[in-house]
């Protein structure tokens, strides 16, 4: 079984943040977390508020958790919020659904992690990621 590596983590976050860059994007925070929901690594950009970090991580973890991108889990939140008001008690928190979060994949579909983002939009948050997986030559999900 393969595993998502350190470099491969760093790749994600600088691809992220150099697409955040040329777009324009304020400062933000990106983590990666592994397939167990353990960070990988984070970093957080010389100007972004708080709370980048614990946004960026329960994005993923959301993610990594239901096996699904972030925006998948808001969609889901609009239809069933119970379940994932639910969800996030029971996480003690940590579940966030909101966009901005997608899976790492590799080449033959097996799920390595998540990497999520906090800055921006949801869109903006989400498309930079997107970036970061494609920039490490895994395959976002």
């Amino acid at each position: 079984m393969e595993a998502l590596t350190l470099a491969q983590a760093q790749q994600i976050i600088a691809g992220a943040l150099a697409q955040s860059k040329a777009s324009g994007y304020l400062p933000m925070g990106v983590a990666v977390l592994d397939d167990a929901g353990n960070l990988k690594a984070f970093a957080r950009e010389d100007g972004a508020s708080m709370f980048r970090f614990e946004i960026a991580q329960g994005k993923a973890w959301g993610s990594i958790g239901m096996g699904v991108s972030s925006r998948v889990l808001a969609q889901r939140a609009k239809d069933n919020p119970n379940f994932l008001l639910s969800l996030a008690a029971s996480s003690s928190g940590r579940f966030l659904p909101q966009p901005g979060a997608v899976l790492i994949k590799n080449a033959a579909g097996q799920v390595l992690g998540a990497v999520g983002a906090s800055g921006g939009t949801g869109d903006e948050d989400e498309a930079i990621c997107i970036a970061g997986v494609q920039s490490a030559g895994l395959v976002a999900g």
